[in-house]
């Protein structure tokens, strides 16, 4: 008996024994099997989450930012106590005592399993099995990849401190809202930082791991409540809070940004616009400032760039163009509206149609005189329409436009025709269409008037805006309104400058031998070319003889100007457009002297730029600096020495000395001849009934053939700024659309606040030069003591003699009606003394084979 009870015992011993060996075996070659191909967690240390990357204006104010996760990196130690516990308490109450994995809640979890037949499935995961599986491994619900999370877990746990492990958590878990990391989420739920949450909105954020979706604070608020009283019980619970708390907490509604409790962070950020948004396509297109031409390191880099954009004036430059742009629009009287409409269903009460019309995609963005708000078409009665507009209240008898604010349009009718000028608002608009309003006001008093309709224009433009001397744009508005069309005019529109390129022509000339007083022959110019016959035409469509550089410039003549690009060469033409950045590689052909080929605005009045400091070279730029996400500069526009930053004393009223390195585009002496010059198109030129500023301004007009783009570019001895107007798919502005009279004021209307800001001065005089007196119409030499209208004072360089009375003509055939002072010999090429001092040949002149039609005038 007694053997057989040892043989017993024995053999549950053994079977025991055995059980426990192949148990361990099991697990032992389960974990070897799972765990030979795990990646590895030490790169979990050098983690960088994506994180948001930031625009700041030049006086620190957050102006834009851009993320694909909009995530807010925050280091464990800056985390609150609070915000921890919370979501130890919701997600993992026994974090800082497990070794990477909970036992008894995969047990629990394994039994809930089996009892329900797999219905209800509990993650039973830690805090730092969820890390292993959003950093390491995928997110689906397999046994395979449960095990591989514990195998990792109990790794990573003695790699990482538990700190570490809950900063890559609560930087990482998504909380809704495209909101990454529970920094992000507080600025999206609450507007607050993290040291601001009360207990109960810890717990509103600690209740959304397991499903965002599913607890959102509008559609589920009851359930996110219940969720959120459940955390703060086991934030209780687990002694994070006193009893009273709790019973506090319990007690206070769940608010948030969602449902209207708070305001939300971006009502604090301005309306993307142009130039925020050309900082993100150069930052993704060029290796220079961040290292990378991927548009996704710059979405997740977390970079600070500090814009040299000054908010005031980019408002200024937003509402000059865009007053003209809607003046022209107006002209024409055609009302174009939005080609939006609200269906008729959708229209029965103010709650479907305030619904309905938050969805139409529409410019929110423009703001002219007032704010222009998206509206609703309800009804028309008697010729007055009836409006529901967004944002706007209702009030007794509802918002109305009159008829008579229709009466200045046309409809264009579905098939392009027009209809007959509207009498009533019914004429142009009907039920359910969707327009823009704006409030008129009284210009005393600012008091309401009446709801007048708006439109985006057809037409469109662009202007830039930057310091002549460190090449930092202060503003850039690439079009009417960002939301309306991004298309950034000012930098991606590829236009003909016509005549604003004229003064590239002229550099080359006075860099060649030539002065300002120099006389060039103004007569009518015959080209055969492949494309048939060219005859080129000044504006005026008059012939002027022979007449002095300055004059040919004053007044834009065009027929001087090919005379003297034929005379220059169009090679050296070319060369100095190229210098400047006008072009990359500039087509040799006559034609483009007159401006046929296309540029951009925005180097445009870089070049202009660099005539404005005195010809040292200008790299025009949105940004000033770039910090990344630790705050290490990574890049500096301002690459300037200061040498008497360092010292320790300097002498009363002297500052530090700021070298310049940058390096010289055109001799100074001639910078001043040709701002000079251009100073004279402003004073009496094309520009002379427009431009009217308190300190001396130099610029050039630009009209292309059949007005299809104008231009203003121009300058003071700081500020240089550009405009051009036209439609993004060129054709004819019409009569009357000149550079001066359509881009000139919105010049004029920036300037004047640019002035009042940043002051100006007279253009600065290079050493190395006297003035002579010349009749600026003849180009004749006057006494020193001679006064008139036609007196200028020209400046020439020490050491040179001007010749007087010689006419230049490109070498083209003249009628025998034009008298010349001196004709020159027509070699195909010449020796001249260039303005360093030393010799250049100048030449050969075009042939047909480098004359194109153009097409300008």
């Amino acid at each position: 008996m007694i053997r057989f009870i040892f043989s017993f015992f024995g053999a549950i011993f053994s079977f025991v024994t055995l059980g426990i060996v192949m148990a361990a075996l099991t697990v032992g070659g389960v974990l070897y099997m799972y765990g030979r191909d795990l990646p590895s967690y030490e790169s979990l240390a050098q983690y960088q989450p994506p994180t948001i990357s930031r625009i700041y204006s030049g006086e620190g104010q957050l102006i834009d930012e851009f993320a694909r996760e909009r995530r807010l990196f925050t280091p464990a130690e800056e985390i609150p106590d609070l915000i921890k516990q919370a979501f130890i308490s919701a997600e993992d109450k026994n974090f800082y005592i497990h070794q990477g994995y909970d036992m008894r809640g995969i047990a629990v979890a394994v039994y809930e399993a089996i009892q329900t037949r797999g219905e209800s499935v509990r993650g039973a995961s830690t805090i730092t099995q969820q890390v292993m599986k959003n950093f390491l491994l995928s997110g689906d619900r397999q046994a395979e990849r449960k095990i591989k999370e514990i195998i990792l877990a109990a790794r990573v746990e003695h790699a990482l401190s538990k700190e570490e492990i809950l900063e890559l958590y609560l930087n990482e878990i998504y909380l809704g809202q495209n909101s990454y990391g529970v920094t992000a989420a507080a600025q999206t739920f609450f507007n607050k930082t993290l040291s601001e949450l009360a207990p109960h909105e810890a717990a509103f954020l600690a209740s959304l791991p397991q499903a965002p979706s599913e607890y959102h604070p509008v559609r589920r608020k009851e359930r996110l409540t219940q969720r959120r009283n459940y955390v703060l019980r086991e934030m209780h619970d687990n002694g994070y809070i006193t009893q009273e708390v709790l019973i506090a907490e319990l007690n206070q509604p769940l608010r948030s940004v969602q449902n209207g409790d708070f305001e939300s962070f971006r009502t604090a950020l301005p309306p993307r616009d142009y130039f925020t948004d050309e900082i993100r396509r150069q930052l993704s297109q060029s290796d220079e400032y961040i290292g990378s031409r991927d548009e996704e390191e710059f979405f997740s880099g977390g970079y600070t760039v500090r814009a040299t954009i000054d908010e005031e004036m980019q408002v200024e430059a937003a509402e000059s163009l865009r007053i003209s742009l809607e003046e022209y629009d107006r002209s024409l009287g055609i009302w174009n509206g939005t080609g939006e409409t609200i269906p008729a269903e959708q229209l029965g009460s103010e709650e479907d149609w305030r619904a309905a019309l938050s969805d139409v995609r529409i410019a929110r963005d423009i703001v002219l005189e007032n704010p222009w708000y998206p509206a609703v078409v309800l009804e028309i009665r008697g010729g007055d329409a009836r409006i529901g507009i967004e944002g706007v209240d209702e009030v007794e008898g509802g918002h109305w436009v009159p008829a008579k604010d229709a009466q200045w349009a046309r409809k264009r009718r579905g098939d392009g025709s027009l209809a007959p000028r509207a009498q009533g608002a019914g004429d142009l608009v009907e039920v359910g269409d969707v327009v823009h309003v704006r409030r008129m006001t009284s210009d005393s008093d600012g008091s309401f008037i009446r709801w007048t309709l708006r439109q985006v224009p057809r037409v469109q433009g662009g202007f830039v805006a930057m310091d002549v001397n460190t090449g930092r744009v202060i503003a850039m508005q690439g079009g009417f309104s960002y939301q309306s069309s991004v298309f950034n005019r000012a930098t991606q529109a590829m236009r003909q400058p016509g005549s604003s390129f004229k003064p590239f022509v002229y550099a080359a000339a006075l860099d060649s031998g030539y002065s300002p007083a120099t006389i060039v022959v103004d007569a009518p110019i015959e080209i055969n070319t492949p494309q048939g016959l060219w005859r080129p035409k000044n504006s005026s469509n008059q012939f002027y003889g022979p007449t002095p550089l300055r004059t040919g410039i004053e007044r834009s003549r065009n027929l001087m100007t090919i005379r003297l690009a034929q005379e220059v060469g169009m090679s050296v033409v070319a060369d100095y457009a190229e210098r400047f950045g006008v072009y990359d590689d500039m087509g040799r052909y006559l034609a483009n002297a007159l401006g046929s080929e296309e540029t951009t605005l925005y180097k445009m009045v870089t070049a202009y730029s660099m005539f404005a400091n005195g010809g040292e070279r200008v790299e025009p730029t949105l940004v000033d600096r770039i910090q990344d996400r630790y705050g290490r500069t990574i890049y500096r526009h301002d690459q300037r020495d200061c040498v008497d930053c360092t010292a320790p004393y300097l002498q009363p009223g002297t500052g530090p000395r700021i070298v310049s390195n940058r390096s010289r585009v055109m001799n100074a002496i001639t910078a001043y001849q040709l701002t000079s010059m251009m100073k004279g198109v402003v004073d009496r030129g094309t520009a002379s009934g427009v431009i009217n500023l308190p300190v001396p301004t130099a610029g050039k007009t630009g009209t292309t053939n059949d007005a299809r783009d104008v231009w203003f570019v121009g300058f003071t001895s700081n500020i240089a700024a550009g405009c051009y107007i036209g439609y993004d798919q060129p054709r004819p502005l019409g009569r009357g659309a000149y550079g001066s009279s359509m881009c000139g004021p919105v010049f004029q209307r920036f300037m004047e606040k640019a002035v009042a800001k940043y002051g100006g001065g007279p253009f600065e005089v290079p050493p190395g030069g006297h003035f002579i007196k010349i009749n600026r119409l003849t180009g004749a030499r006057l006494p020193d003591d001679a006064t008139g209208d036609n007196v200028v004072a020209e400046y020439f360089r020490d050491g040179e003699m001007p010749i007087f009375g010689v006419a230049y003509d490109g070498g083209f055939a003249m009628g025998s009606n034009l008298p010349l002072v001196e004709e020159v010999s027509r070699e195909t090429g010449r020796t001249v003394t260039t303005s360093s001092g030393g010799t250049a040949y100048v030449g050969p002149k075009a042939n047909f084979g480098t004359v194109s039609s153009g097409g300008l005038y």
